[in-house]
């Protein structure tokens, strides 16, 4: 086996290599995930090769507005332990400094394993992302709750960049359109109080993103995204310092099953961390 490793832009084949790898790492990806995500920044995303062979890649998504996400970081079992994820991850780290300019921030969610090393290439903790596991149970809504899609798209998009340190129009639209997906929000006297979305995934449904001006609104829209999967495995990737998320976990019976270690390269954003109920992605942020 040769030592030589390329490192350069991916190709939309290998991002469904990639998901695959994911979903044996455990990481249950959604069904529609790599089509998304490439819709999203199709420059996004690097591959390691060697010998002719994809080993390992990630995502390098740069939003606009100087803010970009490293994620989707997995090298193949077998060409671990040699020093080719540290390039490859380096070279990611200085591609999308590249791209996004001077004075750039970078996130990323990082198993917790890894947090020593990305605090060489100069990450800095922000907070825990903690994954839970429950089950989606048939519910009403308590409330004002409306179809996602029937809002007007400029005041979905407000409500999203109001939580997300940058405007993602294209990913919205595409995320909460998504076969097998529901989206649901609630109307304020202002915009939007809040609004959720539930895809279907290899195991499960997955919750995310879920904004909500507060605990009530929190709870009226996750009853009625866990409703869209009654019987079925749902999990929400809940940031540990907004306490009426951990407890709206709990009281629904999930459990903690994994967890991330959210960094920020650069200075991090202002954002309004107790309406984060549930994040959007671990890949994208």
């Amino acid at each position: 086996m040769s030592d030589e490793l390329i490192i350069r832009a991916m190709r939309r084949p290998e991002l469904d290599s990639l998901v695959e790898w994911a979903a044996g790492e455990g990481w249950i990806p959604g069904l529609h995930d790599a089509e998304i995500f490439w819709a999203c920044d199709p420059a996004g995303f690097i591959a390691a090769e060697r010998d002719g062979e994809l080993i390992g890649g990630g995502s390098i998504v740069a939003y606009p507005g100087g803010f970009g996400f490293m994620g989707f970081f997995i090298v193949r079992p077998e060409h671990r332990s040699q020093g080719l994820g540290r390039r490859l991850w380096f070279h990611r780290r200085d591609r999308l400094l590249a791209r996004l300019g001077e004075g750039a921030t970078i996130g990323m969610d990082g198993v917790f394993a890894m947090q020593p090393f990305y605090a060489e290439g100069g990450f800095v903790f922000s907070h825990r992302d903690l994954r839970f596991e429950g089950v989606g149970a048939r519910g009403t809504p308590a409330g004002a709750v409306v179809d996602a899609r029937t809002v007007p798209f400029d005041t979905l998009l407000a409500c999203d960049s109001a939580h997300f340190p940058a405007p993602r129009a294209d990913f919205l639209r595409a995320w909460i359109t998504q076969a097998g997906s529901r989206a649901l929000a609630v109307p304020g006297s202002a915009g939007l109080r809040g609004f959720g979305v539930i895809r279907p995934c290899r195991q499960g449904y997955k919750i995310g993103p879920l904004f909500a001006a507060d605990a009530e609104v929190a709870e009226m829209l996750f009853t009625g995204l866990a409703d869209h999967a009654a019987g079925e495995p749902i999990y929400l990737d809940v940031p540990e310092p907004n306490a009426d998320a951990m407890a709206l976990a709990t009281r629904h019976g999930m459990r903690e099953v994994f967890g991330c270690a959210r960094m920020y390269l650069g200075p991090p954003p202002t954002l309004p961390h107790q309406q984060i109920f549930g994040v959007t992605t671990f890949e994208l942020g």
